[in-house]
């Protein structure tokens, strides 16, 4: 491959994704581990951090679409979502506003981040096979995933989170800033 596509998928931008995304990952592997406020405060300063650095994806052409590979496998979803979903409990559940329809929408914290993740552990392992083909693939990859799927996810849950961080309801009394 051309020396140009060496050094878009080496650039700091990529490195600065994967960094990210790692911690990210990690974080979420061990989410039962940590109290909800931690976690919900932690989500509350990565995500958008993640998503300014998601943006900023370079864009490749011309990719070898055989080379491209996705791994985590169902049961890795579900570990995450079961863990978030665990400790999340009643106030998993937000609602948004789809921009095509005039009606609420409900989705899950647990769900939409169980996708993030299998979203960003996808492109860490393909990345991670040291092939200049599969780290193209993972960058690509990861740009149109981020434009398609993980990106509003990330912005929706991000909302609900601040959501619940900032604002009081019947069912959840909020955290203090600290």
């Amino acid at each position: 491959m051309s020396e140009d596509s060496k050094s878009i998928v080496f650039s700091k931008t990529v490195i600065e994704v994967i960094t990210i995304a790692n911690d990210l990952c990690i974080f979420l592997e061990e989410f039962d581990k940590y109290e909800l406020e931690f976690s919900l405060l932690y989500l509350q300063k990565v995500l958008p951090l993640l998503y300014l650095k998601g943006a900023l994806m370079p864009d490749l052409e011309n990719i070898n679409q055989e080379s491209n590979e996705r791994f985590v496998i169902q049961e890795q979803w579900e570990d995450i979502y079961n863990r978030i979903k665990q400790k999340t409990g009643v106030i998993d559940a937000f609602y948004y506003v789809n921009a095509n329809a005039k009606t609420a929408t409900q989705a899950s914290i647990a769900e939409y981040l169980a996708d993030i993740y299998q979203d960003l552990k996808d492109f860490l392992l393909l990345y991670q096979k040291n092939t200049l083909t599969a780290q193209e693939n993972a960058v690509h990859s990861t740009k149109e995933l981020f434009e398609t799927h993980w990106g509003i996810k990330l912005l929706n849950c991000h909302k609900a989170i601040h959501s619940l961080l900032y604002k009081s309801s019947d069912s959840f009394t909020g955290f203090s800033s600290n």
